[in-house]
């Protein structure tokens, strides 16, 4: 009797339906028994079996998982058993959509769910209460024909031009982090099934061709992702449709990969970055793992920054964007060191809320950022640079916030409050300082010069800080702003600790930050 209770009712509750409790039961032939689609891997077939979907879940979600891959003909929810059959219009959809969720695991209200072959050829539901199944499906089917993303993103129809091409070419401007083939996959999913990913470099940038199952899901990524950056404030996406209808594949490595095909050879299996990236990398070995994402993001610690706060900002599933915005900084020079001297290097990579250093151990100091994305961009650019002579270590706090004194309490100045800093560079939403996120560097960059501050006072000025000038510019059309390069990256930072916000007199106070360029 199990199989004729397998079948014998399924309620349908589509948002996109009126028909909040229909029943579809099977009919005649249908009743057979379904102890065969226990196999893996049987014989193709445009029905599909899911298994181990999650109590709650709704036909749409159900639906959606077969529209990247082609139109969804039928399908049965078997509410009691948690199982679905859902049918494609061709086996070749049906193929292609197993071969891809055999290689990237289908989650549903984030729950893994399974998906193989059935034996049935086609679903048989009863005719009268098809109709209302049909009726689900069309209104599924009508929201994507109108290019409409199903995903809750609204695009108005106007700016939809007729589909275009599946596949997407993709340039990365501003790559400061490495991107790998996971990335992108991991961001561009969240619009559809992503079938292929080609990556290469050419005119020394970084460029990938993707192809999703349909040029609908490939018009709203371009549309939400085209000059969004990956990571905070560099990694830029620059999208366009490819001329290319189809991608070829021929090895799955870190250079390309054909997700409907696991079985392809890994061939020479190059590295996905020029080695010059790679090398600097290299070092950094451990990887970042998101939780609940497909694949951990293979991104060396030195951007892991970077990478998962940037999730947040694409919005890549199982990411929060929040993130831990306290930090531990270890090793300091505790003689030195003062919570003003932090708040200034710190403040080269967001803006720097609380600083406390340790009463018990002043080499160590909690400092407290404005936002996740900014802790995590402070912690990759300055751990284990050179601050007062020492190597300072800098790792996330497992604190939530820096507590300040009680009042009356003097702890010293140890602890100081720099929340309505008129210094913060990053107040202003789209303020240029987003642009200008650099990794500490010999070079540094200058601004806010008053005309009467000659080349020679500046020299004297940096000279003063205790390292050697190396070399000096003015920009040529812009005498307010220099490049002025130091003979090492740690008299660099001494120079922007001790100068940023100097008084050059005529109300010109200097802003100092590192540059990517030499001079």
């Amino acid at each position: 009797r199990g199989s004729d209770e397998l079948l014998s009712g399924s309620v349908l509750n589509s948002p996109n339906s009126n028909m909040s409790s229909m029943v579809v039961t099977a009919n005649g032939n249908d009743n057979k028994k379904f102890k065969g689609d226990d196999k893996m891997d049987g014989a193709p077939s445009r029905v599909l079996h899911i298994r181990k979907l999650p109590g709650e879940v709704t036909e749409t979600e159900v639906i959606a998982l077969g529209l990247p891959f082609g139109k969804v003909t039928n399908i049965l929810m078997l509410k009691g058993k948690n199982q679905a059959f859902l049918e494609l219009a061709t086996e070749e959809a049906a193929i292609t959509m197993v071969n891809y969720y055999s290689a990237v695991t289908p989650h549903l209200r984030n729950q893994p769910i399974y998906i193989q072959y059935s034996n049935h050829k086609e679903l048989k539901t009863d005719n009268t209460l098809n109709q209302r199944a049909q009726a689900v499906l069309q209104a599924v089917t009508a929201v994507q024909a109108t290019n409409a993303p199903i995903s809750g993103t609204t695009v108005s129809e106007s700016a939809v031009t007729p589909a275009q091409s599946p596949v997407l070419r993709i340039i990365i401007d501003n790559m400061y982090y490495p991107v790998t083939l996971d990335v992108l996959h991991q961001i561009f999913s969240k619009f559809g099934a992503v079938l292929k990913i080609i990556t290469f470099t050419k005119n020394n940038q970084f460029q990938a061709l993707l192809q999703f199952g349909d040029p609908v899901n490939a018009q709203q990524a371009k549309q939400a992702l085209d000059g969004q950056n990956i990571y905070n404030a560099c990694c830029t996406l620059r999208i366009d449709f490819s001329k290319l209808v189809n991608l070829n594949v021929k090895y799955n490595n870190d250079k390309s990969r054909d997700y409907t095909r696991p079985d392809l050879p890994s061939g020479d299996g190059q590295p996905t970055l020029d080695p010059a990236i790679a090398a600097a990398f290299a070092k950094e070995t451990s990887l970042l793992a998101v939780p609940g994402a497909l694949s951990p993001l293979a991104i060396p610690n030195a951007a892991a920054a970077a990478a998962a706060a940037a999730a947040g900002r694409v919005g890549m599933p199982g990411v929060a964007a929040g993130g831990n915005t306290v930090l531990l900084v270890s090793n300091l020079n505790e003689e030195m060191v003062t919570p003003q001297s932090l708040f200034t290097l710190f403040g080269v990579y967001g803006d720097v809320q609380r600083v406390k250093i340790l009463y018990n151990k002043k080499d160590s100091a909690l400092i407290q950022m404005a936002d996740g994305n900014q802790s995590q961009l402070a912690m990759s650019h300055l751990n284990g640079q050179k601050m007062y002579g020492k190597i300072i270590r800098v790792t996330l706090s497992k604190h939530q916030t820096v507590q300040l004194p009680r009042e009356g309490l003097d702890d010293q100045g140890l602890t100081k409050d720099f929340g309505n800093s008129p210094l913060h560079r990053f107040k202003k939403p789209g303020s240029k300082n987003f642009q200008n996120i650099f990794p500490p560097s010999a070079t540094l960059h200058l601004s806010n010069i008053p005309p009467s501050v000659a080349e020679e006072d500046l020299r004297t000025l940096f000279a003063n800080t205790g390292g050697t000038v190396k070399a000096f510019k003015f920009f040529q059309r812009d005498h307010k702003m220099a490049l002025l390069q130091m003979s090492t990256v740690e008299e660099a930072i001494q120079a922007l600790i001790d100068l940023h916000n100097y008084n050059l007199g005529e109300s010109h106070h200097l802003r100092v930050s590192f540059s990517k360029s030499t001079i």
